[in-house]
């Protein structure tokens, strides 16, 4: 691996490289620690104010996955001056403050180099108590998993990319897409929550696996996952990501199918600006879901319950 060499060990360093969790976190004292990510993305849609959105709530979507609250954020951009107006660039950069401003950050700066592919992300830094901290892998047996967005985003910014998608569906991905994590994150945290993450470019089933650490079997009930039904003629037609199918083959050892399912590749679909999965008491689960719906997130489900660990890691 390319960063193996990479030593981060310190008593302070509460989550690093040992384990793939979403950001990495270091403790300053005993009621906090620094939270840190970075992300960066190519366009999903041609609207560069609605690109700088989503780009920047992919970003700041790790924060909002270990219960921390955003402070800063830095610009990361890749820029292609030749062929593009400095307009696409400031509005790229707009859209970007206006999802850090939603969620009570501030942009204090950042960095932009020259390339021939249109690049843009976020640098960003939160707070967390350090005993609050949501990891990724650390699911209870009894649990039930809750997804707060719809799968198909991979497929269906595919279609956008190749002028497939009509205008109404797109501005409805980009909608999804733009959404912010920040406050599911803030609601999981009033109930009886194990563990979170983000679905985002290693998809449902990727992203389920790292939770279940191969210490629990997840066990998915198919027909209950959210899906977009915009996104079903375009798999159909073969109009997949090419990280999906990637998805697909990394994994595909450590998951049981128990029948055929008809669209079984929104599994693998590789997301971004992904909804949280959230592992959450059984008892808790409903109350939850029902929060979150009356939040604006109608799409969330329970879509799964963690098991004992059987011969595969994901089964459905």
């Amino acid at each position: 691996m390319a960063l193996g060499g990479i030593d981060c060990s310190s008593e302070n360093v509460l989550v690093g490289m040992d384990s793939s969790d979403d950001a990495a976190v270091y403790k300053i004292d005993e009621n906090n620690a620094l939270v840190q990510t970075v992300d960066i993305i190519t366009p999903v849609v041609d609207d560069p104010y609605i690109y700088g959105q989503i780009a920047a709530a992919n970003s700041l979507s790790d924060v909002f996955a270990m219960g921390a609250k955003v402070a800063t954020a830095m610009n990361i951009v890749g820029f292609d001056g030749c062929n593009h107006p400095k307009e696409v660039l400031r509005e790229i950069l707009d859209g970007g403050q206006s999802k850090v401003k939603e969620c009570g950050g501030v942009v204090v700066g950042g960095h932009t180099i020259e390339t021939p592919e249109m690049l843009y992300g976020l640098s960003v830094s939160g707070f967390v108590h350090p005993k609050k901290i949501y990891r990724n892998n650390t699911p209870r047996i009894g649990d039930v998993l809750v997804l707060t967005k719809p799968l198909g985003m991979g497929i269906l910014t595919t279609g956008i990319k190749a002028d497939m998608v009509d205008i109404k569906t797109t501005e409805k991905v980009a909608s999804i897409l733009s959404e912010l994590n920040y406050k599911p994150s803030l609601i999981m945290q009033k109930y009886d929550v194990s563990a979170c993450t983000d679905v985002t470019g290693f998809g449902l089933a990727g992203h389920a696996c790292e939770m279940s650490d191969e210490k629990v079997t997840i066990k998915f009930v198919f027909d209950s996952i959210p899906m977009l039904s915009e996104a079903y003629e375009l798999a159909n037609m073969g109009i997949i990501p090419g990280g999906t199918y990637s998805n697909m083959s990394y994994i595909e050892d450590k998951v049981k199918t128990t029948k055929e399912y008809k669209n079984e590749i929104f599994f693998y679909d590789a997301q971004t600006s992904g909804g949280l999965l959230i592992s959450v008491s059984e008892k808790d689960a409903n109350d939850l879901v029902q929060e979150l719906k009356n939040e604006g997130f109608l799409y969330s489900s329970v879509i799964a319950q963690i098991c004992e660990k059987e011969a595969y890691s994901l089964v459905i």
